[in-house]
């Protein structure tokens, strides 16, 4: 006789959300119900005892899994030297290797760099716009629909992918300029997608219309770009796309942020996700994965530009040396063998869910797309690429029951990013209730 799946949460993990029901914000959507107690690398176990594979790594953050013994051992060693002195104020060392390893890794072709450490990555996209500001003059900012860059005012005003996120909180920070993102598979210029994909007009738009009906470009200080959209829907641009935004920043003396505060640190198969266009920018923004799940963030800028005068800037957390010592281990972790086994574990999940559009409804006209570990699927319901939404939820739902943490981005894609440590044991036990979970969906749905 089988026996009946066990409820999850079970009844201490509903203790614990009834608690949090009554104390926490109401800002913060509804949960999924996990309940964690504890982890290791691509693996997490509820205060039930239920255990799951884990696909969302805290929103990209635990680059190198669960409590990795090289990460926790750095952490512990740093607790007991101390634990903060303000970085903007006094000196020490661990911040300071930290400051070198990053500059040395920045993707400015050999330029020299210089580094600003906060707690976040809406802290280092402020910043980084603020950095922009100050260097050229300008007060204008041009950024994308569908991007997300925090939940801070000034990273709030450079949102472009959900009206929850902005409805209630205007006046936004002024000389925002959105423009349309490159994604052929559903244009925002209301092209057919071969079309948009010989030839996009989304850099073309920004000189075309942009600057010569609503905005001069000598009065535009950056352009900020996620080389992936993250909260958009895992979306990945032409190459082109993204060298004629440099091109661009170039001819109108424009400075190119890239903001890879998910997609950076190894994740797509490279320190950075713009490596893979061939295009160098003049600040990137990082945090998530840079510290394993300690709070870090940080903006890397050429020498140059990173040249505002002294208390233009500062911090009072940022840079905290615990998380400085949990970077420096991460980032040796990742650079020895993570960020390859991000490519190849990316490639093999990729293939699988290819495979998968040949007999899942919801994928057979859906878009998967990725690099590395930071992929997307993105669920239809027919031919005409009805977003499939409520199908979506249900996949992350259904993925609780069956021992899976995913996460949805956008309207309704799934994303996929793992640990950059994760095991191909692990992926195929991951994929293996991914499919189990899509099919109850779909069941559900009445695609079956």
């Amino acid at each position: 006789m089988l026996l009946e799946q066990a409820l999850r949460p079970g009844p201490l993990g509903q203790a614990i959300i009834a608690r949090d029901d009554d104390v926490m914000s109401t800002s913060i959507l509804p949960r999924y119900p996990f309940v964690m107690e504890r982890g290791e690398g691509a693996r997490v176990w509820d205060v039930d005892g239920h255990e799951y594979i884990d696909f969302a790594a805290g929103i990209a953050v635990n680059s190198t899994g669960h409590c990795h013994p090289r990460v926790v051992q750095a952490i512990t060693e740093q607790a007991q030297k101390f634990l903060h002195i303000a970085g903007t104020d006094y000196y020490y060392d661990v911040q300071v290797r930290l400051a070198e390893r990053l500059a040395a890794i920045a993707p400015f072709g050999g330029d020299e760099a210089r580094v600003f450490f906060g707690n976040s990555g809406a802290e280092a996209v402020e910043g980084a716009v603020k950095l922009a500001k100050w260097h050229t003059k300008r007060q204008n900012v041009i950024a994308f629909l569908g991007a997300f860059h925090g939940r801070t005012m000034g990273a709030l005003s450079l949102n472009g992918s959900k009206i929850a996120q902005k409805d209630g909180f205007a006046p936004f920070v002024p000389g925002v300029y959105h423009v349309p993102y490159n994604n052929p598979y559903r244009c925002m210029h209301g092209r057919e997608q071969a079309t948009c994909e010989a030839a996009c007009y989304c850099g073309d738009y920004i000189e075309d219309v942009l600057f010569k009906r609503l905005v001069p470009p000598d009065s535009v200080a950056a352009i900020i770009l996620e080389p992936i959209q993250g909260e958009g829907g895992y979306v990945v641009p032409d190459a082109r796309f993204v060298q004629q935004l440099r091109r661009l920043c170039d001819e109108y003396g424009i400075l190119l942020i890239s903001d890879e505060v998910q997609s950076g640190v190894g994740r797509t198969g490279k320190w950075w996700a713009i490596e893979h266009f061939g295009v160098e920018p003049d600040i990137i923004c990082t945090a998530k994965g840079i510290a394993s799940g300690m709070p870090l963030g940080a903006f890397i800028a050429r020498k140059h530009v990173m040249n505002w005068t002294p208390g233009t800037h500062g911090t009072t957390f940022g840079g905290n040396p615990i998380s400085c010592a949990a970077a420096l281990a991460t980032l040796d972790l990742i650079e020895g063998e993570y960020m390859e086994n991000a490519r190849v574990q990316g490639e093999y999940i990729q293939d699988a869910l290819e495979e998968m559009q040949t007999h899942h409804p919801s994928l057979k006209h859906g878009r998967i797309q990725g690099l590395g570990l930071m992929i997307g699927a993105e669920l239809v319901l027919d031919a005409d690429k009805t977003p499939a939404h409520e199908l979506r939820n249900a996949v992350e739902n259904y993925g609780i029951q069956n021992g899976l943490l995913i996460l949805g981005a956008g309207f309704n894609t799934l994303r996929f990013c793992p640990p950059l440590m994760i095991e191909r044991a692990n992926v195929q036990v991951g994929l293996e209730r991914f499919e189990k979970s899509l099919t109850q969906a779909e069941h559900d749905a009445g695609l079956l």
